[in-house]
């Protein structure tokens, strides 16, 4: 392979994640044999090699238009394209630069840069606390792996290579050495997880244990019908709780137990002091509990729907092989019952790489993966992988060099003392930081548990810049809690309809449901519940859109439709800015006044017009984008 044709494979979706160019119905075993045997392709990652050439469903009808990157339409869009996009990072470093009039008043959120010349904007405290971290995570990062190979070495799985077979299909050996497999990994990731828990926490441990045996009892010991509901109720009052008792002082609890007066109520305060100031590296260990929340009702959920699966084997019905399964297979196919135990339970809820940041994986699909290794973690794509996670590092190293709108949001500026067009692209760029200081810590402990061994969903399908759909943006976006909204409350609410007004009504209030819980579950915070509510307004016009102007009414004129949907992307466009600016950026407050300092006068106007018609530039080169995966046989929703 020439270097061009590497650095290209470093950008294929399949290198960020198979899911991308694998139906989730497919085992990978399909696209390993694929390699060998052409013919016998069942899987979008095969056929995605195949050319840009139209392909047809089964009734011949063509699933993607014909490709329009040689067309005179697209060679206007590539002309507006390059000359945008470059205008669009000057005006962002150029209201950076010492030389603007308002530098002084953002240059103390600055710090020394490693570029020759320029400052670093690291004044967002969750990258800051990242960035500082890398060292000590990638030393982290090294070491688990290597102590899990050492473990493995003391406690080797037994060899069964010559075990009979059962049913005359299912090899015997697969099934036990699967279990032998899962009570080597299952035992380290626990031990692992209680030293872990208590490096980062100190005493605090057995505040987080505590949580996690009252959850695992509710869904053990209560009758099966109420473990749903208190499930919920347990998992959010806790979220609550967190927050609301800043993580439960020992001191605080002492004082509470034994009111202050006597000795020895002033001796046990003392203790609680003394354990408060022993909270390991992380003493705020409520602050990234929320993702842990998500684990436990996983379990929980898991658990209550497997007891409808108990005394049948749902792999011998469908005569799967356990150790090949689909995506979908794994998640939908409860585990053993006696699975379902407080170990595995613990080692699943702590699981190191995936502790603090996710993504996250539900119980089934951890025990699936602990017993049989997946097929799609393969050494040169976890490679490219790594590459790529350094590639972004180096993406948000250069924009924070050049580009400082996070320092001069924080400095509270006089927005009328900015262009319009400085107003909506530092806008615009502060919605990039954020994505890409979500996105490096993702895939960093992405690939921590890819070096393990565990292969859980990317979190970040497209570009912040390549979202034309509200309601797909969620689909790409914290991809792996997507998918755990969808499977534990959406589904269960009853999903999304739009065939009439009612079930489209249904819809957006499911929608709402879900939204809310996301925006508590982030913070308990006003401009968070707002922006929840936003998104659900926001997403309202696309799914009555949709519902007005089905597609199916306009197959004999394509390119009007495309036009019409690229117009109303635009707007779509500006209302995802607006909800993620108030629930991540700048608030209710701050976006007031850029509202106000982009239409102070008419040149507001001027600009908006001239942005939206860029904006249905870049619209229509998105939906190009994904009429040529269309055309490659990848169908990604989003």
């Amino acid at each position: 392979m020439g270097i061009f044709s590497y650095v290209r494979s470093i950008y294929a979706l399949d290198t960020i994640d198979t899911r991308f160019t694998n139906s989730s119905s497919t085992p990978y075993k399909a696209v390993l044999d694929a390699r060998i045997d052409p013919a016998t392709s069942t899987s979008k990652r095969y056929d995605s090699i195949q050319g840009d050439a139209v392909k047809t469903d089964r009734n011949g009808r063509p699933l993607a238009e014909p490709s329009k990157w040689n067309t005179p339409e697209f060679y206007i869009y590539y002309i507006v394209f390059l000359t945008v996009v470059p205008y669009m990072f000057w005006i962002a470093y150029d209201v950076s630069r010492p030389s603007d009039p308002n530098y002084h008043k953002f240059e103390p959120y600055l710090s020394p840069g490693w570029i020759p010349g320029r400052k670093i904007d690291i004044s967002d405290a969750q990258y800051f606390t990242f960035r500082r971290n890398i060292p000590y995570m990638s030393i982290l990062l090294t070491l688990h792996p290597l102590a899990r190979k050492l473990y493995n070495r003391l406690r080797p799985i037994p060899s069964r290579n010559n075990s009979p077979k059962v049913n005359g299909s299912l090899p015997y050996g697969s099934t036990a050495e699967g279990e032998a497999r899962l009570e080597q990994r299952a035992s380290f990731d626990f031990g692992f997880a209680v030293v872990f828990l208590a490096a980062l926490h100190g005493f605090s441990v057995f505040k987080v244990l505590l949580i996690l045996y009252a959850n695992f009892v509710i869904a053990t010991r209560l009758p099966r019908t109420y473990i749903p509901a208190a499930t919920w109720i347990f998992n959010i009052s806790t979220l609550f709780a967190n927050e609301l008792s800043a993580g439960y002082p020992f001191a605080k609890i002492a004082s509470f137990i034994w009111p202050l007066g006597a000795d020895s109520g002033n001796a046990l305060v003392s203790w609680g002091s003394w354990f408060d100031s022993h909270s390991g590296i992380m003493p705020r260990w409520q602050i990234l509990f929320n993702l842990t929340v998500l684990r436990l009702i996983s379990f929980n959920l898991d658990y209550y729907w497997s007891l409808s699966q108990r005394g049948a084997s749902v792999l011998e019905k469908k005569q799967l092989d356990p150790a090949n399964l689909s995506e979908r297979d794994r998640i939908n196919i409860s585990a053993n019952a006696k699975d379902y135990n407080f170990r595995n339970y613990v080692g699943y809820a702590i699981y190191a790489p995936l502790y603090l940041v996710g993504p996250i994986v539900t119980f089934n699909d951890y025990i699936s993966q602990i017993k049989y290794a997946p097929k799609t973690i393969e050494t040169s794509r976890t490679i490219k992988y790594g590459i790529r996670f350094l590639l972004t590092l180096l993406a948000m190293e250069v924009l924070l060099h050049y580009d400082y709108c996070i320092a001069i949001s924080k400095a509270h500026p006089t927005w009328s003392d900015y262009t319009p067009a400085q107003i909506s692209l530092l806008s615009y760029f502060n919605l990039h930081v954020l994505w890409l200081k979500l996105l490096l810590p993702w895939r960093f402990f992405r690939l921590w548990a890819l070096i393990d061994g565990m292969d859980p969903p990317e979190n970040m399908l497209r570009c912040l810049s390549n979202n034309p759909s509200t309601v797909a943006f969620w689909r790409a976006w914290h991809r792996s809690f997507n998918r755990w909204l969808v499977r534990y409350i959406y589904v269960p609410l009853g999903g999304s309809s739009s065939r009439t007004w009612i079930s489209t009504v249904r819809s957006v209030i499911n929608y709402a449901a879900v939204f809310t819980f996301v925006a508590l579950w982030h913070d308990i915070s006003l401009n968070l519940l707002i922006w929840g509510w936003l998104i659900v307004f926001f997403m309202m016009p696309e799914v009555i859109a949709g519902y007005l102007f089905p597609r199916k009414r306009w197959e004999n004129n394509p390119t009007a439709y495309r036009v019409l949907c690229g117009i109303g992307t635009v707007g779509n466009l500006v209302m995802m800015v607006t909800a993620n600016l108030v629930g991540f950026a700048v608030g209710v407050d701050g976006l007031k006044s850029i509202i106000s300092g982009i239409f102070k006068d008419y040149s507001g106007i001027v600009f908006i017009l001239t942005a939206s018609s860029a904006l249905f530039v870049g619209i229509q080169i998105m939906f190009e984008v994904r009429q040529s995966e269309a055309r490659k046989g990848i169908f990604l929703k989003c």
